[in-house]
């Protein structure tokens, strides 16, 4: 049943005497990849273990009861105990999205709600935010254009675990089901009357390229330099320092103005052009191999939301997996475990769903 297990444990052990050579830690790239895969492959292999542990203590069992009457739940206990085991072990040996163990560059732009919108991205980026700090994860804004009340425009964040995560828990493993228009359903601070209005905004999740995972020809680039714009500040409207740059071959255009010198905006377009290349050819390759799993909704319409936030009842809704809770308030401080929580277990399911037996 779980046959290649045993050549995961002793993959496993071969790399966990790489990495007690010191000489290894010399490339700190190798060690880390190293490092990510020992992670990867623990949970694994201790599922592994207990599975077998489970198998050899539910025949002892079986033997004793067919002796002895008394041992017959002792044998109902370790059946039970090794079915928990098989599932577990199931879940994990499931093909995992080889972008889960990506930090992220996470894209907020408002949308329909003129300013409310923004007001609303705002808060999705503080929550995301609040979310990656309660994961000891660190934050950077690579690139922000403010509204006049505060919000966001557009905004991107990039997250990065510290050290290497367990299986599932980087960033992107945990944020990339939060790709797709959000929905708010609250009384603006725009509004005189009192009354409830929607509005929305759009949630792009990308994993973070790294230099050697997207090669870009410096002779595909059109780069061109203007003076930022947005509320203040005293580098605003007073040197070129903003940045655009387009990727010829794709038409892929970033842009970037929230440093104050040309170089820093000119690194930070370029993380972000990564990622957007990366998220491409990984979507290039789905559809070539005609995976029919739902990509992250890039449009900012109403009616393609994927979770609605109601304020007046304190509710949050997430409308792909029927999620629902009155803890709207918490979640907006980064309580986003529950939902996040959610997707992955649906996922998850859905995956063994089509998995063969």
């Amino acid at each position: 049943m779980f046959e290649s297990c045993a050549d995961l444990a002793a993959e496993y052990a071969e790399v966990e005497a790489q990495l007690a050579d010191p000489a290894v830690h010399a490339d700190q790239a190798a060690a880390r990849r190293l490092g990510r895969r020992f992670a990867e492959l623990g949970p694994v292999v201790a599922a592994y273990r207990e599975w077998l542990s489970a198998c050899d203590d539910l025949q002892a069992a079986q033997e004793l009861a067919a002796a002895d009457a008394e041992f017959e739940q002792e044998a109902q206990v370790q059946a039970a105990r090794r079915d928990a085991a098989a599932e577990r072990l199931t879940a994990l040996l499931l093909p995992r999205d080889p972008m889960d163990d990506k930090d992220v560059i996470v894209e907020i732009k408002a949308g329909e709600g003129g300013e409310e919108s923004a007001l609303f991205a705002g808060d999705l980026a503080r929550m995301y935010m609040r979310y990656a700090e309660r994961q000891g994860w660190s934050t950077q804004v690579i690139d922000a254009v403010e509204s006049d009340l505060g919000g966001f425009k557009d905004v991107s964040i990039a997250m990065k675990a510290k050290g290497v995560p367990e299986p599932g828990q980087a960033p992107f493993a945990r944020l990339k089901f939060e790709g797709g228009v959000h929905r708010v359903q609250r009384v603006p601070v725009t509004e005189s009357q009192g009354r409830i209005h929607t509005s929305a905004a759009g949630v792009l999740v990308l994993p973070e390229a790294e230099e050697v995972d997207v090669v870009i020809d410096p002779n595909d680039l059109r780069i061109d330099v203007y003076r930022s714009s947005g509320p203040g500040g005293q580098s605003v409207n007073t040197t070129d320092s903003a940045v655009r740059i387009t990727h010829l071959p794709t038409g892929v255009v970033v842009s970037c103005q929230n440093e104050k010198s040309q170089l820093q905006n000119k690194e930070s377009a370029m993380r972000i052009l990564r990622a957007r290349l990366l998220a491409e050819a990984q979507e290039q390759a789905a559809r070539e191999a005609s995976d029919v799993r739902r990509s992250q909704v890039r449009t900012v319409d109403r009616s393609e939301r994927i979770r609605t936030y109601n304020f007046p009842e304190n509710r949050i809704s997430d409308h792909r997996v029927g999620f629902k809770a009155y803890n709207l308030d918490q979640v907006l401080d980064g309580e986003l475990t529950a939902v996040i929580d959610a997707c992955v277990e649906a996922d998850q399911a859905s995956r063994l769903s089509e998995s063969p037996t």
